[in-house]
């Protein structure tokens, strides 16, 4: 996952150019999304996460460890609860500073590496370092 959506590209280059403020989120989360929604998250369109209707989805806490190299990956392991009906096929991520749906912002997103179905029951987790945000 290496790209930043444009209401965080706009925000850091306000705060490094125009010494515009820009007050960190108080937390971070991991979002899944279905159908290639990379256009619609760099817009910070939420159209395509995944339903939460009856579903058990909810957006995940997210902690990253010190940045080196221009990236930072997941300090822990992220675990969504079992579906208690079919997701969907998830091929895409965002890290989001709100943990539900609303007045909340993209920050960064990128396609999984494999599309995984969610049906019943199932359960999809993100391990330590597994999810990296780059800015290099």
């Amino acid at each position: 996952m290496s790209a930043a959506s444009n209401y965080l590209e706009n925000k850091v280059l306000d705060h490094t150019l125009r010494n515009a403020s820009f007050t960190q989120p108080s937390g971070l989360f991991i979002g899944l999304f279905k159908n290639n929604a990379l256009g619609n998250l760099e817009a910070g369109t939420l159209t395509d996460e995944i339903s939460t209707s009856g579903t058990a989805y909810a957006r995940k806490a997210v902690t990253f460890g010190n940045a080196a190299s221009g990236s930072a990956s997941n300090s822990a392991t992220v675990t969504f609860d079992a579906a208690t009906a079919e997701w969907g096929t998830v091929t895409a991520i965002a890290i989001l500073d709100g943990d539900t749906e609303g007045s909340n912002n993209v920050l960064f997103y990128g396609n999984l590496t494999t599309a995984k179905l969610i049906e019943t029951g199932d359960t999809l987790q993100f391990v330590s370092n597994n999810v990296t945000v780059s800015l290099a």
